[in-house]
């Protein structure tokens, strides 16, 4: 049988393709390891050994004189801090570059770091996904995080979303229609800001009844969760009646879309502007498929983000106290 041109080229070029990408995972490893035993042998399990008769300075003037880049004062102190981070070797993450974990050491929280280190493994984050996830305080952004490897929609969803890569501007009259076509447009980052798992499924999906018709924003779905992910834009006000269609448009999808197998669809009011009053006195504070989130089309200060992740933060754990206090 006769190979094409096409077919050979193809062949050889995945061959190539998978040939880089093992050389460059050993080439990780090795640096990795190669960062973590300088200071290993170094510090010689001491936690504040200089490095022996050199000066840090002096250290790197000469490593760099026999190496060439890589060596200059401030890696060498990135090292140290790599090392004191991540004390076991066989702990770390060869999936991750030098250039993550560069990032990583600058957070002082553990279950923090443990978050991005699993994120950027399971959504394959280079180095910009990671670094603008903790820049705008994705960790933080989370409703609820679990201390099991069980995913639950709330370790999944956050509040309030930052769309600043849509390249809307917040100073000119946005419609629904525009923010939709904004998120097709960008679905790939989108699908990075929105969480683990969501695969993107419609849009302006149509639904029929034997009366009516009606058309869902977006529809996804989260393998994770197995269950359909339906979105409502909203770029006004919430109201009642936003939440009573987006109530009425996932009991329409779990009778004529659900399959066997999964689970309850999951509704989502994505809103610029969220009352708490109307959230806490609706059907939100009573379903555990129902959620409103805000989104911002621009990426905050961090103080002015921090402000807004605390204040939604608290009346998040307020309703969930209030609603257990409900259920006994």
């Amino acid at each position: 049988m006769e190979i094409s041109e096409d077919s050979l080229f193809q062949s050889v070029k995945e061959i190539i393709i998978q040939s880089r990408e093992k050389v460059f995972r050993m080439a990780n490893s090795t640096l990795l390891l190669t960062y973590w035993q300088i200071v290993e042998d170094e510090q010689k399990g001491k936690e504040r050994a200089e490095y022996g008769k050199y000066t840090l300075k002096n250290l790197s003037k000469k490593l760099t004189l026999e190496f060439g880049k890589g060596f200059d004062e401030s890696n060498l102190r990135n090292m140290r801090t790599f090392y004191h981070s991540f004390p076991i070797c066989d702990a770390l993450r060869h999936e991750l570059s030098w250039t993550h974990y560069r990032l990583l050491i600058r957070l002082n929280n553990f279950d923090k770091i443990n978050y991005y280190i699993n994120e950027s493994i399971q959504n394959n984050w280079n180095y910009r996904d990671l670094k603008r996830q903790i820049n705008s305080l994705a960790y933080e952004r989370v409703l609820k995080h679990t201390k099991t490897t069980d995913e639950t929609i709330h370790s999944v969803l956050k509040d309030p979303y930052i769309f600043e890569f849509l390249g809307l501007k917040t100073d000119e009259k946005i419609s629904e229609k525009d923010i939709e076509t904004a998120i097709i447009d960008h679905i790939q980052k989108f699908l990075l800001e929105f969480g683990k798992g969501f695969a993107f499924v419609a849009r302006q999906q149509h639904i029929s009844t034997e009366t009516s018709d009606f058309y869902i924003d977006l529809v996804f779905y989260n393998y994770i969760l197995k269950c359909f992910v339906i979105i409502d834009l909203k770029t006004g006000e919430l109201s009642h009646q936003d939440i009573g269609q987006i109530d009425m448009y996932v009991r329409m999808y779990d009778d004529l879309k659900r399959g066997e197998g999964d689970n309850p669809t999951i509704g989502i009011l994505l809103c610029s502007e969220k009352d708490q009053t109307i959230v806490k006195y609706s059907v939100l504070n009573d379903k555990n498929n129902l959620f409103a989130s805000k989104y911002l089309l621009y990426l905050p200060k961090e103080e002015e983000l921090k402000q807004i992740i605390d204040q939604d933060r608290i009346r998040f754990e307020l309703d969930q106290n209030d609603h257990n206090e409900t259920l006994i």
